[in-house]
């Protein structure tokens, strides 16, 4: 990725600058390397490359430190951009550390420094009194291939047991999401009943509900039916001549008034 596609600080650019000049010294030291053939120049040479690949380590965590405190005043875009830098730059030094252990293997050298800085590059750690097999006998050899084996033994071993502990882990995760997803099956059959009763309770409201309606539709018309009857009797006793009402079938008509005659003495 080129610098002038990327959104950065002074800071920034010069940290990058600076690991881009690295890169670029230390490809140039490799192929300078291809030509050499004396060992002692080639060990050298290989030196003054690991001095330079932990430079360019220290500058990548630097590199690392600056964008995040820059994290929140960019935009992820441009955060995405520099994290993206930033992995390109550690598998390009990743590069040169595997190429520096090729050639020093080459060379006879048995020490290795280990590269790890979190995203892939580490703090190089050597054991500087290691022996080179050039200078050492048979039996030195057999004895170091012997401890050599035992200790890949005892690594396989503890592999072995970190991926049992996996599967067992693995199993008992499964057996665990089994569990929870016949309980949220069950869940969701009760939500469905809980559905369905509502809905059957709603319909049976709305039944009801028409019933109440009804009852009091029918209780109304009775009322004014019974309203009208008791206003057809009372005009009838107030006006019993009263022609245009009919009478009520099964009421008597009211009894005529009677006039007592009052006959007066001859005197």
């Amino acid at each position: 990725m080129a610098t002038t596609e990327l959104q950065m600080n002074p800071q920034l650019e010069q940290i990058h600058g600076e690991i881009r000049d690295l890169f670029r010294a230390l490809s140039n030291g490799f192929q300078r390397l291809d030509k050499m053939k004396d060992s002692n120049r080639q060990s050298k040479q290989l030196e003054e490359l690991t001095g330079k690949m932990r430079e360019c380590k220290r500058l990548i965590k630097e590199f690392d430190r600056e964008i995040k405190d820059e994290e929140s005043k960019n935009p992820p875009e441009v955060n995405k951009q520099l994290n993206d830098e930033k992995q390109s730059m550690i598998k390009e030094l990743n590069s040169y550390v595997a190429m520096r252990k090729t050639y020093m293997n080459t060379l006879g050298n048995k020490k290795i420094e280990l590269f790890d800085m979190g995203a892939g590059v580490s703090e190089p750690t050597a054991d500087e009194n290691v022996k080179m097999a050039s200078s050492m006998s048979n039996q030195e050899l057999v004895d170091h291939g012997m401890k050599t084996m035992d200790e890949t033994d005892q690594a396989i071993e503890r592999s072995k047991k970190v991926v049992e502990q996996t599967i067992e882990v693995g199993t008992q995760t499964a057996g665990t999401l089994k569990g929870q997803t016949d309980q949220m099956g069950r869940i969701v059959n009760e939500l469905d009943t809980i559905q369905f009763s509502i809905k059957k309770a709603s319909q049976l409201v709305k039944e009801i509900g028409r019933q109440v309606a009804t009852d009091k539709c029918i209780m109304l018309f009775l009322f004014l039916i019974v309203c009208g009857v008791i206003a057809i009797i009372v005009v009838k006793i107030v006006n019993p001549n009263n022609k245009d009402i009919r009478d009520i079938p099964g009421l008597a008509p009211p009894a005529p008034s009677r006039r007592l005659l009052y006959l007066r003495s001859p005197q």
